[in-house]
């Protein structure tokens, strides 16, 4: 039985992360991966055969990570879920704020027009999974037609990461306050 891989792809993407929250998307590359990790340049190419690869693997997984509980959130009773989910964007940005910054930057700042076509189809069927479970949403919400999904989309989705960005962007915390003062603004767009 071989020895487990000192350097395996999530350490050199944590520290992909950290340069990103550092010096952003530009401060990503493979030797700067490699020093920050405490790897040789030779384990980062094992894992990752280019800086397009070391990229979108960067993003994706950020993005993955983000999704699986704001789906989980999705999926609870129409009210609640509306809520749950607006919250999570909150949270998870709060108490992830490097990866946070991964996501708000978007695809394109990572290379997305480089990224394998593999790494596009990944991000393409997550997208589509979030679109889908926001349009149950807003089906079990009593808002069909393309004006109650919007609204939907904008309580669950934009609402939340525009609070997200003005202390992000600002390179602050986001504060407590700012979780009941979304879910009462959730509640109040979708009351409306």
């Amino acid at each position: 039985m071989g020895r487990p891989p000192r350097h395996d792809a999530d350490r050199l993407l944590d520290a992909a992360v950290e340069l990103a929250a550092e010096s952003g998307p530009r401060g990503v590359t493979m030797a700067a991966v490699a020093r920050a990790a405490g790897a040789p340049s030779g384990s980062v190419y094992h894992r990752f055969p280019d800086r397009a690869a070391l990229l979108s693997e960067l993003w994706l997984r950020t993005v993955a990570r983000f999704q699986d509980g704001f789906l989980v959130a999705v999926q609870a009773p129409p009210r609640e879920a509306a809520v749950a989910a607006a919250r999570h964007v909150l949270e998870w940005c709060r108490e992830h704020p490097a990866e946070a910054d991964v996501l708000l930057a978007g695809p394109g700042a990572y290379g997305f027009a480089d990224w394998p076509a593999e790494a596009r189809e990944r991000l393409e069927k997550g997208n589509a999974q979030v679109d889908e479970a926001l349009g149950g949403l807003a089906e079990r919400l009593g808002r069909s037609g393309e004006s109650g999904r919007a609204r939907v989309f904008l309580a669950v989705v934009d609402l939340p990461l525009a609070v997200v960005r003005r202390h992000l962007g600002r390179g602050g915390p986001i504060p407590d306050l700012e979780v009941g003062t979304v879910t009462d603004a959730v509640q109040d767009l979708l009351a409306g």
